[in-house]
Formats: structure tokens, C-alpha cells, sequence
């Protein structure tokens, strides 16, 4: 069982009792629900055709900032250099459960 979702402009395959990493989204009380569904598989090779009401539901783990991205620039023989670093905010969450047409998978 897995759907698939977007959020944050990305597209993630997910199965309900997956842990994964997304962007920082709007949150109430630690629970998150994905109303973006793009496909859902209930079983191998088989997709659900009415996709309407379908929604995931998550739990928020952890909150924090990724690794450090260096972004270095030069125009050489002009004397100019400029380093810069970055840290994206993410939040990890688990997926507890795939609602769609009425059905509901859980981990």
C-alpha cells in the first residue's frame, strides 16, 4: 500500500509507518494531513481511479535544520570571491494512515 503526495513543490512516494523528511508546513497540534494526493496503490500493480476525498495522515517526530550548503562564487581575475552558507528548516513526520474512497490502510 503507498500513495503518492506533494508538498513543498516536491512529489513523495509514501507507505503508511514511513518516517520521512519534508519542508517546514503548517502544522496543528503535531498532526499534518496532505489533501495533495496524486496516486494511490491499495495492492501491487493496481491504482485507485477516483481520487476525490483521498488524504494522508501524519504525525510530526522532529523539527530541525539540515546540513550546512556552502555557496562559493568567484569572477576570477576580478578579485571578487563570496562564500555563503545555508541550512534548510525540514520537519520529519510518520505516516499513520491513507484515507481514500472510504477504505483506510494503516501501519
Amino acid at each position: 500500500m503507498y500513495a503518492v503526495i506533494r508538498t513543498g513543490g516536491k512529489q513523495y512516494l509514501v507507505s503508511p509507518g514511513e518516517q520521512l523528511k519534508i519542508e517546514t508546513t503548517a502544522q496543528k497540534d503535531g498532526a499534518i494531513e496532505f489533501a495533495d494526493v496524486l496516486a494511490v496503490s491499495p495492492e501491487e500493480g493496481k491504482f485507485e481511479s477516483n481520487l476525490s476525498g483521498a488524504k494522508v495522515l501524519a504525525s510530526v517526530v522532529k523539527e530541525g535544520r539540515g546540513d550546512k550548503i556552502l555557496v562559493f562564487k568567484l569572477k576570477r581575475k576580478k578579485q571578487y570571491k563570496k562564500m555563503q552558507g545555508h541550512r534548510q528548516n525540514f520537519v520529519e513526520v510518520k505516516i499513520n494512515e491513507i484515507l481514500v474512497n472510504g477504505k483506510s490502510f494503516k501501519a
